[in-house]
């Protein structure tokens, strides 16, 4: 039986997977007194391993299910540090925050998966950084003037308004660069596999716990913006994923074998994640052209429409490129950088736990100490990076995208 390396994918468990598991010596499958079941074994087997390579065009999909998985956690820090830098009401300067923080999250990520820890994980902003960036913007020195609460008073062109958001963020990036030092320090040295012997699953677990129910109030009030498309959402991901999973879906194919065929496509594992979300919108966007949602911002639903950002759209460039530095000079705050390196040692304990996470579901051997040394010194170039390039945080492994291996068993570090 051909690789997937071999024959372009067609042949993977993706592809008419009853037939490979039907395809195995004859000898053996005596052994199974003649079944022609799918074992439960088969069943949870990975779609594509972590040194697998799908298709080109598959792996296109694969990326975009990943993005729109990490798209709501990524997307959700610059909008909550925007209070912090007075941007409530500067819509297309969180914009150009979005784009910076996404544009350094495929950066890391490429680094990570390459030179890092090389397992199928993505980088992502990290939440650990939010709590003490917000407490730093909180301080006195920081807090937003009086009048960039009032959208009318706010012109977001003017020299003074921008001086105001920019003074704020230099001083988060400069911070968030210093303390990154420790964590290139710790993993490039070595010390993280030291560390180890006092990081275990009593440590990681705690953390991490931690680290997400500080997200529950940010989810709380964006699941609540319209609870029913949320849990549309939910229902039909766990639908795809745990219920027709098994149903394949025909595709026209061809092989040099088989000539023009018809093969088995089970898109419902593969892609459960990026289907969910897709008839999700598709149902806003009927919901919104119909005018079923309210179209008065006070009223509830509002944010269900498809339309909300529209202006945005049209006032965003199509071409922005992120550089380091184009908010201007870093500038460094010593209770910033202590404060910025307490959220980075618990991104790290985090991150470790990831690792061994990302590798049972992948199928891969628990990472030994050099790999998780290098995965957190690549966390800290990362993270200087973000400091350096302006997003008010740092970088991390995403769990929701760990979690999504499982859901799919699609575990290959080409679709990152």
């Amino acid at each position: 039986m051909a690789s997937g390396k071999e024959n372009g994918g067609l042949d993977n468990l993706a592809f008419d997977m009853d037939e490979q598991v039907n395809d195995q010596p004859r000898e053996k499958a005596g052994k199974t007194d003649g079944s022609s079941c799918v074992t439960e074994d088969d069943r949870n087997k990975p779609t594509y391993c972590v040194t697998d390579v799908p298709p080109w065009y598959l792996c296109i999909f694969l990326a975009i299910q990943h993005y729109l998985t990490a798209f709501g956690g990524i997307i959700s820090i610059p909008l909550i540090l925007s209070e912090g830098l007075c941007l409530q009401h500067d819509s297309l300067t969180q914009s150009r925050l979005i784009n910076t923080i996404f544009f350094v999250s495929g950066l890391c990520t490429l680094l990570q998966v390459t030179f890092g820890v090389r397992l199928p994980i993505l980088q992502g902003g990290t939440f650990a950084l939010v709590t003490p960036a917000m407490a730093m913007l909180s301080m006195p020195e920081w807090k937003c003037p009086a009048w960039t609460q009032n959208a009318t008073l706010v012109n977001t062109s003017s020299p003074v308004f921008i001086e105001v958001w920019q003074s704020r963020m230099r001083m988060l990036q400069g911070s968030i660069m210093v303390a990154s030092l420790l964590q290139i320090l710790v993993g490039f040295s070595g010390l993280i596999g030291f560390l180890m012997r006092f990081i275990g699953p009593l440590t990681i677990a705690p953390t991490v716990s931690l680290i997400g129910l500080s997200l529950y109030e940010s989810a709380g009030a964006k699941t609540g913006s319209h609870w029913g498309i949320s849990a549309m959402t939910t229902v039909l991901i766990i639908l795809f994923s745990q219920y027709l999973r098994r149903i394949p879906i025909p595709v026209p194919s061809y092989s040099k074998t088989k000539k023009l065929h018809t093969s088995k496509f089970y898109i419902f594992q593969i892609m459960p994640i990026l289907l969910g979300i897709a008839v999700s919108w598709l149902v806003c966007y009927l919901l919104t052209i119909y005018d079923v949602l309210p179209s008065d911002p006070a009223q509830y639903g509002y944010l269900g429409r498809t339309d909300v950002k529209g202006n945005v759209v049209n006032d965003a460039s199509w071409f922005t490129f992120p550089y380091p530095g184009q908010w201007g000079v870093p500038t460094v705050s010593l209770a910033g950088v202590f404060g910025i390196m307490a959220g980075i040692i618990c991104s790290m304990a985090e991150s470790v736990g990831d690792y061994h996470s990302c590798a049972k579901l992948s199928g891969a051997p628990p990472p030994p100490k050099h790999a998780i040394s290098r995965g957190i010194g690549v966390e800290g170039l990362g993270s200087l990076l973000a400091g350096a390039f302006g997003t008010g945080n740092g970088t991390t492994s995403f769990s929701e995208n760990v979690a999504a291996l499982g859901i799919t068993k699609v575990q290959c570090t080409k679709q990152y």
